[in-house]
């Protein structure tokens, strides 16, 4: 069954957004164990999704996260050894991209979730921009 691109942006801008929480609000959620930090194809509502992508539900895409990007020269790869440090030109502070098959569709926080690293997605890409990056 083939969708229409209107048809595509028009699902991709009915997608729920969560609502802004308050620092005291994240610390209250970070001390408890929550329910939420399950992995997302597991706390997903299938009956909550459009019926038309159906077929695409099982297709598995990478997700990848970035947490920085730089340039060496290739005399400076060559001295790298264990122990070496690559500076990135993101701060500490700053948000992670969160990439599905190379493209960026969110930025969010490392967080940690039973001894693994996770991410907390913070904002979401809008999808006139990811349409915009399909055509580069």
């Amino acid at each position: 069954m083939a969708m229409s691109q209107d048809e595509i942006d028009e699902l991709m801008k009915s997608g729920e957004v969560e609502e802004e929480k308050s620092p005291e609000d994240e610390l209250l959620e970070d001390s408890a164990p929550a329910a939420e930090d399950k992995p997302a194809e597991k706390s997903q509502d299938y009956a909550t999704l459009d019926p038309k992508l159906e077929l695409l539900y099982d297709l598995s895409l990478p997700v990848s996260i970035e947490l920085g990007r730089t340039n060496m020269l290739i005399r400076d790869i060559l001295k790298l050894g264990r122990g070496s440090v690559i500076e990135f030109d993101k701060l500490v502070s700053e948000p992670v991209d969160i990439l599905v098959n190379g493209k960026k569709v969110a930025a969010g926080e490392v967080v940690v979730v039973d001894k693994h690293f996770g991410i907390r997605i913070t904002t979401l890409v809008d999808p006139s921009e990811r349409i915009k990056g399909l055509k580069k």
